[in-house]
């Protein structure tokens, strides 16, 4: 497990947020250190992905502040573009480009946001698709791989931007079974390798294996924070210990 600092990173101040009159966000403080592994888990319209989705600025918030790196969120424009850049970003669907092949979607980041060279793009892509084991897919269009091999493209497309760090919003939920591993493996290696991380998930395994910190989400509100040892043995709150008990049921 990587060392972590006590350098923040990512940061929620008193996060507010609305959709009409249903508070989705409450009060949301959050602070994640650069090299940390945090997953946040609860039932479903916890407001989880809303949050995830606000540190790039997909969702808006109403009160509060979020903070990357020590800059506020930009509005909007070039800087936004930059800020997503640095805001690695992998969904349950894989949003990848239909038309184009996989070398070509890992690669169109750097070279149109990152103005980093075509061949340099295309090499650093082939590493990268490689680590995460579809390196001899690169020619293919992604309606030739499988839903597990797609993901993939997507954390190695997102990889591709050097994000300072990753956001997860549940990807392993639209994959069959067998293709769940897969993707978990991929992320569990980037976990071992350093990269900041904030994952949403329901595998609970993935919580246990590879979390510095587990976040637990219920209404709206983060309920509990605590190491994954902690959380999944001895849960503070009830309703924690309702979640983990219908969950952990075989």
């Amino acid at each position: 497990m990587t060392v972590i600092g006590d350098d923040p990173l990512v940061q929620l101040v008193d996060v507010q947020k609305w959709y009409g009159d249903l508070h989705v966000l409450q009060d949301i403080n959050l602070t994640v250190a650069r090299g940390e592994v945090v997953v946040v888990i609860g039932p479903s319209g916890s407001g989880k992905s809303t949050l995830c989705r606000t540190i790039n600025r997909l969702e808006t918030i109403d009160k509060g502040e979020i903070t990357v790196d020590g800059a506020p969120l930009p509005q909007e424009g070039k800087a936004l573009a930059r800020h997503r850049a640095d805001v690695g970003m992998v969904f349950q669907s894989f949003n990848l480009f239909a038309h184009k092949t996989i070398l070509e979607n890992v690669t169109l980041g750097p070279i149109k946001v990152r103005k980093t060279p075509k061949a340099e793009a295309e090499a650093r892509a082939k590493e990268l698709l490689d680590r995460v084991g579809v390196g001899h897919q690169a020619e293919k269009y992604p309606a030739q791989l499988s839903g597990g091999q797609q993901q993939r493209v997507a954390i190695a497309r997102a990889l591709a931007m050097e994000p300072k760090v990753m956001l997860f919003d549940e990807p392993t939920s639209a994959l069959d079974p067998e293709m769940i591993k897969e993707v978990l493996d991929v992320m569990v290696d980037l976990a071992e390798r350093g990269m900041t991380m904030i994952v949403v998930t329901h595998e609970m395994g993935f919580a246990r294996t590879a979390a510095n910190r587990v976040v637990f989400m219920a209404d709206g509100r983060m309920v509990e924070t605590a190491d994954p040892e902690t959380f999944f043995t001895n849960p503070e709150s009830d309703r924690a210990k309702d979640f983990l008990g219908k969950i952990l049921k075989h």
